[in-house]
């Protein structure tokens, strides 16, 4: 890659004042990166707006003059590429303007037959149909490009291109091109229509590229046709855009996109097709711009999670007041009531607490301070403990300090006090919320939660290796219910982000070898920090741990303002989720999904992965039907005959041998009974050949025990014999996952519940059970890996 010929370019350009490069100065960035172009000729318009003779200037370069002179002119250097031979074949004749992107469009491309004649001519007269369509673009000149013949079918044309996000700083589209792009892409299945790629994560080509249609067509071939190229092509490919976007993104490129490139085969010689660039768009920078966010001292979040002093604004005598839930639950919660200060005035003491007035007058600067007050005070005081430098780390609860009017301008004194104190030595504070619900920290053992105890009780016993970070708090403390006897090491409700940000926690945490599974909601990433995420997110699955993400904004707003067509394919909720992909991020498609994942590898954490053969077991026809139905990811596993064997012989024993065949799912037919079930289960799991398990109840039938004590049935689905007992020691037995199933209604839910008490993830439908269980082996196994390489 050409360096400084590519920054010659790209300032001759921006002192011009252009907002894009012309497609002359295209051509030349793209040989600077070793991108194959066509041979070219530029030809400038004259003092009257007209091309001047073409004909004439061709044979006087090739007798008098260097060929280059030709091209002179038009940006900051002439094109490697230029070649008066253009004009002695086929060729492609299209417009040179700084106003027009899509030449087409306006009629500014005009196909020459072979050799071209009359081309001055032909030039003009384009020149006048471009001006009667756009009568106020300035005109630099015409290209003169050779045309390049090439396969017209599905594959051969494609599209890359570079884009710079709010969230994520630069970013690689790939996908199919030609004028075709958006309508192909739309048709494709979701994850074949185009691949995004992050330049700051793993280099190597990620699944998105080899996932695509257009790359099953390059290196598979259709209908017996030899393959074109194999994967390392498309690599090579990238590359270059790849190393351009971390380079050159954003001090002087905004966006570029080649489209088409097309690909033009060489005989029967797999990995020898070329790529060559037929239309190129670069949009600038704006270098006036400042994209760097203000720098936080991520190293203060210590002084936030595992504080040795707190302080408390906004405590009532109320015990419904959030401040002073929050005092309650840290004194339940056993922390030092003797470095815990309320700011309340006219007290000394509240609830065996020392009080102070204001926060000048704590009498040591504190780890963290908890403000639940009103939005209105918050500004002020918060300015107060920066000026003071009486706290490390602020949690922030209330939210719309914007809303109060005047308040933008108190907001702004926060804002400014917080970024000088930055600058001093001490560094200042750093900031969790506004708008959040607060802090659990097992290892710091607080919570400034203002939940009260009653309502969400804290669990006791070793927290599990889960880190919970959540934009939204209610969305955190309705997984924190969700997990009933759980806790996590941290749960942290972020809010909105005014100065710590979901990425600075994931980036602190990642280094924490208690953890090892990282779940996170997120609304929306502040500036960059969504690579700031994704970078932490890449460093922990790389270490084999897990990260679950769900992302809740999901509108692709950002291809309005875009002026091609990498934007309108690759919007922003689709750039996060193929990015999030790369970073070895698990996906949550929906809510519900996400709290299902987070049970699964909490309860299952401590299970080894074998593969991903499954063994399946009900006891009603349809669910077996439905789970074998629902396998996508792994394979029904075959049984031992061993297994086969010890089957027949229980199936015998409940009068099932004779209508009953032994298959993988195994249908146990309602006559089973709690002891049938047990021994078949254990069975099915005992198989070497089997890695996971399914096992489904459809709890109505009568020879199960799955119901409460009550009036009419003698059931008592808590008795050490009845099945929840015994799928309970299963799970504590066996080595490998396994989940259940429990299909019923409103009757059925204590028997659901008591089973997830014990550990095991319990679903209502099979098609559920089966897909997530999927994706918790296939993360698993990834994991596993990774420890080995790691």
């Amino acid at each position: 890659m050409d360096e400084a010929r590519i920054r010659r370019i790209l300032d001759h350009s921006a002192r011009d004042g252009r907002q894009f490069l012309l497609e002359t100065d295209g051509f030349d960035l793209l040989d600077a990166i070793g991108i194959e172009t066509p041979k070219r000729l530029f030809f400038p318009v004259d003092s009257d707006g007209a091309i001047g003779d073409i004909e004439s200037a061709v044979d006087k370069t090739e007798s008098s003059v260097d060929k280059a002179d030709v091209a002179i002119g038009h940006g900051a250097a002439a094109g490697s590429n230029v070649d008066t031979a253009v004009l002695e074949r086929s060729a492609v004749l299209k417009i040179v303007s700084r106003d027009i992107q899509h030449k087409s469009d306006v009629g500014g491309v005009v196909i020459l037959d072979s050799p071209p004649s009359d081309v001055t001519a032909r030039a003009n007269g384009m020149l006048a149909t471009v001006r009667s369509r756009v009568p106020s673009a300035k005109i630099d000149g015409v290209l003169i490009s050779e045309r390049i013949d090439y396969p017209k079918s599905l594959g051969h044309e494609l599209l890359v291109g570079l884009r710079w996000t709010r969230d994520l700083g630069p970013i690689v589209v790939f996908g199919v091109g030609g004028i075709y792009t958006e309508f192909l892409s739309g048709s494709f299945r979701e994850g074949k229509d185009v691949a995004v790629l992050s330049p700051h994560l793993d280099p190597a080509l990620p699944a998105s590229v080899e996932r695509l249609a257009v790359t099953s067509l390059l290196t598979a071939g259709l209908r017996g046709q030899p393959p074109l190229m194999d994967v390392d092509r498309i690599r090579e490919l990238l590359a270059p855009f790849l190393e351009l976007a971390t380079k050159f993104m954003p001090e002087y490129i905004a966006e570029m996109e080649v489209n088409p490139f097309v690909v033009v085969p060489d005989g029967s010689r797999v990995a020898k097709s070329r790529f060559v660039a037929l239309d190129v768009l670069v949009r600038l920078a704006d270098r006036a711009g400042d994209v760097t966010p203000l720098a936080r001292p991520i190293r203060k979040i210590d002084a936030l999670l595992h504080p040795k002093s707190i302080a408390i604004a906004g405590v009532s005598e109320s015990h419904k007041n959030p401040g002073r839930v929050i005092l309650d639950n840290l004194l339940a919660g056993g922390f030092d009531a003797s470095r815990v200060y309320v700011l309340k005035s006219g007290t000394d003491e509240l609830a065996g607490v020392r009080c102070v007035s204001r926060p000048s007058e704590l009498p040591e600067r504190v780890d963290m301070a908890v403000l639940s007050v009103a939005a209105a005070t918050i500004p002020e005081m918060v300015t107060e403990f920066i000026e003071t430098e009486r706290a490390e780390s602020l949690i922030v609860i209330p939210g719309g300090l914007e809303e109060k009017q005047g308040g933008g301008a108190i907001v702004a004194q926060m804002q400014n006090a917080l970024r000088a104190s930055r600058e001093t030595e001490w560094g200042g504070p750093v900031i969790n919320g506004g708008n959040c619900l607060g802090i659990q920290s097992k290892p710091g053992n607080y919570d400034t939660l203002f939940i009260p105890r009653y309502k969400l009780p804290s669990p006791h016993g070793d927290p599990a290796p889960l880190a919970l970070i959540c934009q939204s708090g209610a969305h955190m403390v309705a997984n924190l219910d969700r997990l009933g006897g759980i806790a996590p090491r941290y749960a942290i409700s972020a809010g909105n982000q005014t100065d710590l940000t979901v990425g600075d926690y994931l980036t602190y945490l990642s280094d924490d070898p208690e953890i090892e599974l990282f779940a996170c909601y997120v609304e929306g990433f502040r500036p960059l920090d969504g690579l700031a995420f994704m970078k932490a997110a890449e460093r922990i699955t790389r270490s084999g741990r897990t990260v679950i993400l769900y992302l809740a904004s999901r509108t692709p707003s950002g291809a309005k303002a875009s002026a091609s067509h990498t934007a309108s394919l690759a919007g922003d909720y689709a750039v996060l989720k193929q990015v999030a992909a790369q970073a070895g991020i698990v996906l949550a498609k929906n809510l519900a999904n996400f709290a299902d994942l987070v049970q699964l590898f909490v309860h299952l954490g401590d299970k080894q992965v074998g593969g991903m053969r499954l063994g399946a077991i009900s006891n009603a026809g349809f669910e077996c039907v439905a789970m074998a139905d629902s396998v996508s990811r792994s394979q029904l596993a075959t049984f031992s005959d061993e297994t086969e064997a010890t089957l027949h012989a229980l199936l015998k024993e409940a009068r099932l041998g004779s209508i009953v065949d032994v298959h993988n799912p195994l249908d146990l037919t309602p006559i089973s009974n709690d002891t049938i079930y047990d021994r078949s289960v254990s069975a099915v799991l005992a198989d070497d050949g089997v890695d996971l398990g399914v096992v489904g109840i459809v709890p109505l039938t009568p020879a199960l025990q799955t119901l409460e004590p009550g009036p009419g049935h003698h059931e008592d689905l808590q008795s050490p014999d009845a099945l929840a007992a015994r799928l309970a020691r299963i799970a504590r037995e066996s080595g490998k996952p396994w989940v259940a199933i429990v299909d019923g209604g409103a009757r059925s839910d204590p028997f659901a519940r008591l089973l997830q008490a014990t550990g095991i993830p319990t679903f209502r439908t099979a098609d559920r059970a089966v897909r997530l269980l999927e994706v918790f082996a296939a993360e698993r196994l990834r994991c596993q890996t990774a420890r080995v390489d790691h």
